[in-house]
C-alpha cells in the first residue's frame, strides 16, 4: 500500500502539451498498429511484446492459470491468451502494485484446509468462472486509462468484475469464506484470467437462492458499485431521514427526480432500479437507439428519451420542468454542458466518464481518431465556481479505479447490494456470454455502442467450477 500511495502522490514529470509521456506513448503505439494493420498486416504478430510470466514450453498443465495480457497499447492485435507460469495467478494492483501477476506458489496450500502460507493477509484464490467486459478495458488496452497506467503498467491483465470458486485461503484467514464457495466481486484489474488472488473484503458470496448464475454473478460488481457511488454522491444513499419539525411533525419527502444517461447500459440499468428502491419520484431514462428502447421500458423507467428519435433536451424539459435533481452522465463532451444546465437548484451532476470524446466502433484508433480526441478536448465545457455558487448546483466526478484506500466504503455499498440481490429487488443487466478466444469481438461489440446490458467472458468451468460450458445464452 506504501507504494501505490507514493504513486499516487508522484508529481508528473515531464510532459507535452500537458500529457505525460505515458499518453505520448501511448498515441505512437496506437498509431503504430494502425500503420502495420494497414500496410503490412503480416508484421502485426512482430507487434507482442514478450511476457516474463508467461510459459512458452510445449506442454502446459491444462490447470495452470490462463489470462488475457496487454504488453503494449494498441489495438485488438494486443489481446493475447497466455498461459501463465506455474504457480502464477494474477491480481489486482493493490495487491500486486506495478504488476499483473504473483506468485502463490505450487505447494504452498495444506492438503486438509487449503491453506496457503504465501498468500498475503486475508485473501483468496479464485477459481474464475467468468468475468465481464467494461468499456474501461478498451481505454486500457489503448492506453488512456490513468489508474492502469500509473499503477501497473504494461503489461497488463484488464479488467474488474469476476466470479468463481474459492480455491485456497490464505494461512491467517478466519473469516466466512471456505474453499469451495462460490463468490463474485471486483479487482482492481486483473480479473481477465482464470485464476486471481483477491482480498476477501472484495468479494461477497453469491445468493443462497442461487437466483444468479456465474456469469451474470460477474456482471454485478463494477456497474453496480458505480451506480450505488453516484447515487451516494447525489444524495440519494444512504437515503435522508425525515425531516421532523420541533412539534415532531413529519414533513413530506420532496419530490427527487433523476436523469440517467445510457439508461439501459451496465451502469444506466442498474441507476434506474436502485432509484426506484431509493424512492426517487420521478426516473427519466435516455437510450441512444431505438433497439434499446424496450430494455428501459422493462427497467420501468416513468419517461424514456430516444435521443436518436427524440430532441433529448426538449423531451427531458417536459419531463420535469423545475429540472432535475440528480443528472448521471458518463458521455463528456456530447451532453455535459446541457446536464449541468437542465440541474434543479441544489441538483448535483454526476460524472463517471467521458464515452462520448473517444472514438466508437473501431478496436484501434488511427491518427484521425486522436485528432478528434484533441478537438473534443477544446470543447469540453469549463464551468465557472461563481456560476456554481449563484446557481446552487454541484458537479462532482469519481472512478472507483482510484479506490484501494476506500474499500471500507465501498463495503457499506457491497452489503447493500447483496441484500437486493438476495430479496430478488435488483435486477442483474441482460447478459450475453461469450468465450475467452472471442474477447476481441467483445470489445469490437462493446465499442460499436450496440451492446445492451453487459458482455460476460466464460472460462470454460461451469457453475461449479467443472472445466465446461455454461448453460448461458452466447453471443452468435
Amino acid at each position: 500500500m506504501e507504494a501505490i500511495k507514493a504513486k499516487r502522490n508522484q508529481k508528473k514529470g515531464f510532459t507535452i502539451m500537458g500529457q505525460d509521456m505515458d499518453v505520448i506513448l501511448a498515441v505512437f503505439g496506437n498509431i503504430v498498429s494502425w500503420m502495420v494493420r494497414q500496410f503490412v498486416p503480416s508484421l502485426l504478430p512482430q507487434l507482442l511484446p514478450a511476457i516474463e510470466e508467461e510459459d512458452k514450453s510445449d506442454n502446459p498443465s491444462p490447470d495452470q492459470t490462463r489470462c488475457i495480457a496487454i504488453a503494449r497499447p494498441g489495438g485488438s492485435e494486443q489481446l493475447r491468451i497466455i498461459t501463465l507460469k506455474p504457480g502464477y495467478a494474477t491480481a489486482g494492483y493493490n495487491i500486486a502494485a506495478g504488476s499483473s501477476f504473483v506468485n502463490v506458489g505450487n505447494n504452498g496450500a495444506d492438503n486438509k484446509n487449503n491453506k496457503n502460507k504465501l498468500l498475503p493477509k486475508d485473501t483468496v484464490v479464485v477459481k474464475v468462472a467468468a468475468f465481464s467486459v467494461n468499456f474501461a478495458d478498451c481505454c486500457i488496452r489503448w492506453g488512456l486509462y490513468e489508474s492502469a497506467n500509473k499503477f501497473v503498467g504494461w503489461p497488463i491483465v484488464p479488467g474488474f468484475d469476476i466470479a468463481g470458486i474459492i480455491e485456497q485461503v490464505s494461512e491467517d484467514y478466519s473469516g466466512n469464506f471456505q474453499v469451495g464457495d462460490k463468490v463474485y466481486g471486483a479487482t482492481f484489474f486483473g480479473s481477465y484470467s482464470t485464476r486471481v488472488l483477491v482480498p476477501t473484503q472484495q468479494l461477497r458470496k453469491l445468493p443462497s437462492n442461487n437466483i444468479l448464475t456465474m456469469a451474470q454473478a460477474a456482471a454485478v460488481p463494477a456497474v453496480s458499485l458505480t451506480a450505488l457511488y453516484t447515487l451516494h454522491l447525489g444524495g440519494q444513499f444512504p437515503p435522508p431521514p425525515p425531516v421532523v419539525t420541533a412539534t415532531k411533525k413529519k414533513l413530506p419527502k420532496r419530490s427527487q427526480s433523476i436523469l440517467i444517461h445510457s439508461a439501459a447500459g451496465g451502469v444506466g440499468s442498474m441507476l434506474v432500479q436502485m432509484s426506484k428502491l431509493l424512492g426517487m419520484t420521478k426516473v427519466v431514462g435516455v437510450v441512444g437507439r431505438t433497439s434499446k428502447v424496450q430494455a428501459a421500458k422493462e427497467l420501468q423507467c416513468d419517461v424514456i428519451i430516444d435521443k436518436s428519435q427524440e430532441n433529448l433536451w426538449e423531451k427531458a424539459k417536459q419531463a420535469s420542468p423545475d429540472g432535475y435533481h440528480v443528472i448521471a452522465d458518463a458521455n463528456g463532451v456530447s451532453t455535459l454542458q446541457a446536464s449541468f444546465d437542465h440541474l434543479a437548484a441544489t441538483g448535483r451532476l454526476i460524472v463517471f466518464g467521458f464515452h462520448s470524446n473517444l472514438p466508437m466502433g473501431s478496436d484501434m484508433l488511427h491518427p484521425w481518431a486522436w485528432w478528434n480526441m484533441i478537438v473534443k478536448m477544446f470543447y469540453m465545457p469549463k464551468f465557472d465556481t461563481m456560476d456554481l455558487v449563484t446557481r446552487n448546483r454541484s458537479i462532482l466526478g469519481f472512478n472507483l479505479s482510484f479506490f484501494v484506500d476506500e474499500i471500507g466504503l465501498l463495503v457499506q455499498f457491497y452489503e447493500q447490494i447483496s441484500d437486493w440481490l438476495q430479496k430478488g429487488l435488483l435486477k442483474v443487466p441482460h447478459v450475453v456470454e461469450m468465450d475467452m478466444k472471442d474477447i476481441s469481438k467483445a470489445h469490437e461489440l462493446i465499442q460499436s455502442g450496440k451492446s445492451v446490458g453487459k458482455i460476460v467472458i466464460m472460462t470454460e468451468q461451469d457453475d461449479n467450477g467443472e472445466t465446461g460450458t455454461t448453460s448461458g445464452k452466447k453471443a452468435q
